[in-house]
C-alpha cells in the first residue's frame, strides 16, 4: 500500500465526519445560527421601528435593550425546552432497548437479522454481522440498525441553549450598534446595510451546516429581514408622523 493509499484509509473523507459528536456539533451549531438570526431581525426591527417614531436615543436604546434581552432569554428558554424533548425521548429509546436485549436477547438478535436482511444482506451474512456486532456491543448495533441512534452523542439541551442565548445577544448587538452610533440622517440606512449583510453571513453559515445552496439560503434570509425592517419602518414612520408616538 503507498503512502498516500496509506493516508487515505487512516484519514477518509477529510469533508465528511465519520467520527466524533457530530448530533451534538450540528445542535449547537444549529442552535447558534438561529439565535444569531432571530437577534438580528426581532431586535433591527424594534430599534428600525422606533427610530423612525421618534428621535430619541434614550427611547430607542431602552427598547433595544429590552429586545435583546427578552429575546435572548426567550431563545435559549425555547431551544432547552424544545432540545430536552428531544433528548429525553433518545434516552427513553435507549432504556427501552437496554431492558429489552436484557430480557428477550434471542428475539432481539432475530430482529437484528432481520433488519439486515432488509438492506440487502444474504440471511448467512445477515446472521455474521449481527453476531460480530452483539458480540462487540449489542446495544449499540441495536440503536444504530433500529432508530439510528449513538448512545454517546445524545444532544445536550444546556449546549444548544447556552448557544443561542450567546448568538441571539451577539446578532442583536449589531443593529443596536448601528442605529445608535451613526449620525442621524444616515442611521436608518446604515442598520439596513448592517443587518442585510449580517444576514447573508447568517445565511451563508447555515447552509455550509446543513450542506444546501448558499445563494438560495441567503437569499430567503436577507429578503425575510428586509421584509421585517421595512415593516417596522413604516409602521414607526406612520405613528411619528400622525404624532401617535
Amino acid at each position: 500500500m503507498s503512502v498516500s493509499e496509506e493516508e487515505h484509509r487512516r484519514t477518509g473523507h477529510a469533508d465528511e465526519p465519520h467520527v466524533g459528536s457530530l448530533a451534538q456539533r450540528l445542535n449547537w451549531l444549529r442552535a447558534g445560527v438561529l439565535g444569531a438570526n432571530d437577534g438580528i431581525v426581532s431586535v433591527a426591527a424594534v430599534v428600525v421601528g422606533v427610530a423612525a417614531a421618534t428621535p430619541s436615543r434614550s427611547a430607542v436604546l431602552t427598547a433595544g435593550l429590552a429586545a435583546l434581552l427578552g429575546g435572548a432569554i426567550s431563545m435559549a428558554l425555547g431551544e432547552y425546552v424544545s432540545v430536552s424533548s428531544q433528548s429525553d425521548s433518545e434516552k427513553a429509546l435507549i432504556a427501552k432497548e437496554k431492558h429489552e436485549l436484557a430480557t428477550m436477547p434471542d428475539e432481539e438478535f432475530d430482529e437484528l437479522v432481520g433488519l439486515y436482511r432488509e438492506r440487502g444482506l444474504s440471511e448467512a451474512t445477515a446472521r455474521q454481522v449481527a453476531t460480530e456486532l452483539t458480540r462487540h456491543d449489542a446495544l449499540g448495533a441495536h440503536l444504530s440498525a433500529e432508530l439510528n441512534i449513538d448512545p454517546d452523542d445524545v444532544v445536550s439541551p444546556w449546549h444548544a441553549a447556552w448557544a443561542s442565548l450567546l448568538a441571539f445577544l451577539c446578532g442583536g448587538i449589531l443593529p443596536m450598534a448601528a442605529v445608535l452610533l451613526v449620525p442621524e440622517p444616515w442611521k436608518i440606512a446604515a442598520t439596513f446595510g448592517v443587518v442585510l449583510l449580517a444576514l447573508g453571513v447568517a445565511g451563508s453559515i447555515a447552509a455550509w451546516i446543513g450542506g444546501s445552496s448558499r445563494a438560495r439560503s441567503m437569499a430567503r434570509v436577507v429578503v425575510g429581514g428586509a421584509l421585517a425592517l421595512g415593516a417596522t419602518f413604516g409602521l414607526g414612520s406612520l405613528l411619528g408622523t400622525t404624532g401617535v408616538v
